[in-house]
């Protein structure tokens, strides 16, 4: 469990999960409050654009209402939608990455899963990759 936090601490994605987890589980947490750099952008970003990536999210899974979703799986996809939308990170860096976080941090389908929302939300957010 160490070094799994360790890891985290130096991925900025990593780091901005955490804070957006626990933001959705407490209402009275500020998700930027202790982070910095890329992790407080992200965050930030997230926090702001949230009604809108959740719409986006909603609309692409069909049978999966975002509320019953598993609370990472959430803050995963809201992340990296986020990042594909207001970031100029390749899109396939943002997929794996968010399917790494996946496998890391929450359960054994959850890497297929957002894996196959991404897929679908990327081709709706960039259309020309």
């Amino acid at each position: 469990m160490v070094e799994r936090a360790s890891k985290a601490a130096r991925d900025p994605r990593a780091e901005a999960l955490a804070a957006l987890y626990q933001a959705d589980l407490r209402s009275d947490v500020d998700p930027t409050a202790r982070l910095t750099g890329k992790a407080k952008r992200y965050a930030a970003g997230v926090r702001t654009h949230q009604r809108d990536l959740d719409r986006r999210i909603a609309a692409a899974s069909e049978r999966w209402p975002l509320h019953r979703m598993p609370v990472v799986d959430r803050a995963i996809l809201r992340l990296a939608l986020y990042e594909l939308a207001h970031e100029s990170t390749p899109t396939g860096v943002v997929l794996n990455e968010a399917v790494e976080l996946a496998k890391r941090f929450s359960t054994k389908k959850s890497g297929a899963f957002v894996n196959g929302m991404l897929s679908t939300l990327a081709g709706q957010v960039r259309p020309e990759d």
